[in-house]
Order: structure tokens, then sequence, then C-alpha cells
């Protein structure tokens, strides 16, 4: 997966670079606001987000993909979307996914979920897609509902974030949902 590279009307989603730590830190992952659902901290300094985009390039497992999304007018880096988790048995990834604050509002996430399920149901042999959003999240629950993803269930205090201890609601699209088939 690491070579997947995808286009959408306006959005690029390709791999990290490193040159892209200062972007990262810039516009998301030193901002404890927009990290409230999320369960990792603000990072304190660039050498923090250094560090954590060194070891996702450094990741060698081919399961494990985390995209850049990146404006293609500006080439401005908004935001990632990754694989957190793959099973291989039953050939299901878990995606997640983080946008800067403000980007949030203009479809920008939705256009980038709806694109990397295409790519995963087009060019891998994954079959079912699935994500969790803290209930309190309500905008995320509507992306995955605008890319095509249907609601299975709310796992009650099953996952800890920023927050707490949290709700999640659980959202999936099958291969052949995608297909319509």
């Amino acid at each position: 997966m690491p070579s997947l590279t995808t286009e959408t009307e306006q959005l690029l989603l390709r791999r990290f670079e490193h040159n892209d730590a200062q972007a990262m830190f810039e516009n998301w992952a030193s901002h404890p606001d927009n990290l409230t659902y999320l369960t990792w901290p603000a990072h304190d300094n660039p050498e923090t987000t250094k560090t954590v985009l060194s070891q996702w390039l450094s990741d060698s497992d081919p399961l494990h993909h985390h995209w850049a999304i990146i404006n293609k007018t500006n080439q401005v880096l908004m935001g990632e979307i990754a694989i957190v988790d793959y099973d291989k048995e039953t050939l299901t990834a878990e995606i997640g996914y983080v946008l800067g604050k403000v980007f949030w509002g203009r479809g920008i996430m939705t256009e980038a979920l709806t694109a990397i399920i295409a790519l995963l149901f087009e060019k891998t042999d994954t079959n079912r897609i699935q994500a969790k959003f803290d209930t309190e999240n309500i905008a995320s629950g509507r992306v995955m509902a605008k890319s095509g993803m249907l609601y299975e269930g709310t796992l009650r205090q099953s996952h800890r974030n920023n927050r707490g201890l949290v709700d999640v609601a659980l959202y999936a699209i099958v291969k052949s949902d995608y297909l319509g088939s």
C-alpha cells in the first residue's frame, strides 16, 4: 500500500514525506482543540511531529498507511487519513482521520474518505472498511455516512481519547455495498 496515491477534484492523497512535519505541526498536530476526539495529545514542538512522522515513514508493515491530504490548488497539507488497523483474516481496514480545524466544514474529509474507500476496494483485496468516532463528534459521523458507510452500532464506554472514556459509533462499508451487488 505505500505506493498508493490518488487524486480527487480538489485533493491529492499521497504518502507523507519528511518535509511535511512543519505543516503537520502548524495545521493540526499542535492544536489541542483540533485533537479533542483523538487518542494522542497535541505536540508541544515541531520535533515531536518530526519524530512521529519518522516513525510512520519507517514502518515496514505494508498494511499500515498514512496519506497526507493535500489541496491540489495551493499544495497546502490539510490533514491525514490512515489505515489504523488491518485484519488480514477478514480483509478489514479500519480508517482514522484528522483535518486541521481551519479546513473543517468544506467537505474535504468526506472527499478524502470517499477516495480512500474507492482506492482500497478497487486496488486492493480489502473486503470491509470501518471507522469509529466518539459519539460527541457528530460531524465525523456525517463524514462516514456521506462517504457511503453504514451505522452498525454504538460501543458504550469502549474507547479512551482526549476526553476520557467515551462511547464510539461504528460505521462500515463492505465491497459488495460499494459495487452495488
